[in-house]
């Protein structure tokens, strides 16, 4: 059964993927088959709403726990008090930052005199520059959309401007006319998370309204690592590392804030699993490892990773593998469906089984992706070991950095 089964993270990818800098190159258009906020069974959902159904949402109580009364002890009633008050204050001080964000003008859509797909997501306010402020998001929130406006807590709609974004981080970053926009979030460090603590998140669910919907809850773990599928069939292709929180979250908290009680942005939501009995499993991007990413957007507006250039399948996972004629005891490798770039140029070709990266042994694409964006940069040399039926080679290629088309 499958635990990551929607339009972003799924189990499977088309074996038509295309390695490259910000995730698999699709030789066809990306569908959205969760529209208007459908869940599908034990499903990881993007927490973006897509279309214009109306909802009914549920909210999450907020729930704490209470130590016994003590001699000299705050009594529980005091110290339910003290909770909540200090909530009320972290509201104050980040609600006014967080924002609707509305995408509009599919890309590759005809125009409609219903305005088309409409996507709305959520962003926080984090920086301002000058007479511009500067918001981050998730990329599926932005992606493929020709519009972006943007609504404040306060209702003023602006238009906002994509200053870039990546598919592998799921992050954007967004900028928009400042004017009498006075607060911006403060970034907190995610790396001091514990399990317990009290957690917040902020959003626009299903369009309740564009001022943000705050629901309570605690970290359930501060750093789970979860695998995930950029394409739509095929293998867990990455991995992401989460903070893990019962706060409910909706379709449509997609890029908005989870906020410790110091005020501070902690993380950016992003998905969330979805199914029947399944409750309080929603996850944020730890805001300590998505800074350098927000950085890197503001800077370069997008994020540069070497690129090999082949479209592969697990060995593993291909039926008749007989065709490939390989030596009986190769059990695991990549195949090459496809090569292209520094690949290509060095030789590789369709059907050959990569087994090793630089000597060391290679079972997956999931493996060999980690290899190359953790231990490679751009123009680095890599030896590709490989079996060509069951002649056994190894060649030297240089990574290439992929443009964009």
């Amino acid at each position: 059964m499958s635990l990551f089964d929607d339009d972003f993270y799924s189990t499977k990818v088309s074996r038509w993927d295309q390695w490259s800098p910000g995730g698999w190159r699709r030789k066809a258009p990306w569908i959205w088959p969760a529209l208007g906020g459908a869940v599908v069974m034990l499903g990881v959902v993007l927490l973006f709403s897509v279309g214009t159904g109306s909802k009914t949402v549920e909210t999450a109580a907020a729930i704490s726990p209470s130590a016994p009364a003590a001699s000299g002890a705050i009594a529980p009633g005091d110290a339910h008090q003290l909770a909540s008050d200090s909530v009320v204050r972290m509201v104050e001080k980040v609600g006014p930052t967080v924002v609707s964000i509305i995408g509009s003008q599919k890309e590759g859509e005809k125009a409609s005199p219903r305005g088309g797909t409409r996507g709305l997501g959520s962003g926080v306010i984090f920086q301002k520059e000058g007479d511009k402020v500067r918001i981050v998001t998730n990329n599926h929130v932005v992606e493929g959309f020709n519009q972006l406006d943007v609504v404040t807590s306060a209702g003023e709609q602006r238009k906002a401007t994509l200053l870039g974004r990546d598919q592998m981080t799921d992050l954007a970053v967004l900028e928009m006319d400042g004017s009498g926009i006075k607060q911006v979030a403060e970034f907190g460090d995610s790396r001091t998370l514990k399990a317990g603590q009290t957690a917040v998140a902020f959003g626009n669910p299903l369009g309740l309204g564009y001022a943000p919907t705050i629901t309570q809850g605690i970290i359930s773990w501060p750093k789970r690592t979860i695998p995930v599928s950029l394409g739509q069939q095929g293998e867990y292709d990455w991995e992401m590392d989460v903070i893990q929180t019962d706060a409910a979250i909706n379709q449509g908290n997609s890029g908005g804030a989870l906020v410790n009680l110091d005020g501070k942005v902690i993380g950016i939501n992003t998905l969330k699993v979805a199914d029947m009995g399944v409750e309080g499993l929603g996850f944020a991007i730890p805001i300590t490892e998505a800074k350098p990413v927000i950085d890197t957007l503001i800077s370069e507006h997008k994020i540069k990773r070497p690129y090999i250039g082949v479209v592969t399948q697990d060995l593993q996972s291909f039926a008749g593998t007989e065709v490939l004629k390989l030596p009986a005891d190769v059990k695991t490798g990549i195949i090459v469906l496809d090569a292209t770039g520094p690949a290509k140029e060095k030789g590789l070709k369709t059907n050959d089984v990569i087994v090793e990266l630089d000597g060391k042994p290679v079972s997956s694409t999931l493996a060999l992706r980690k290899y190359i964006y953790g231990q490679k940069q751009i123009g680095d040399s890599l030896s590709v070991t490989y079996y060509r039926g069951s002649k056994k080679s190894t060649l030297t290629l240089n990574l290439a950095e992929l443009k964009d088309r």
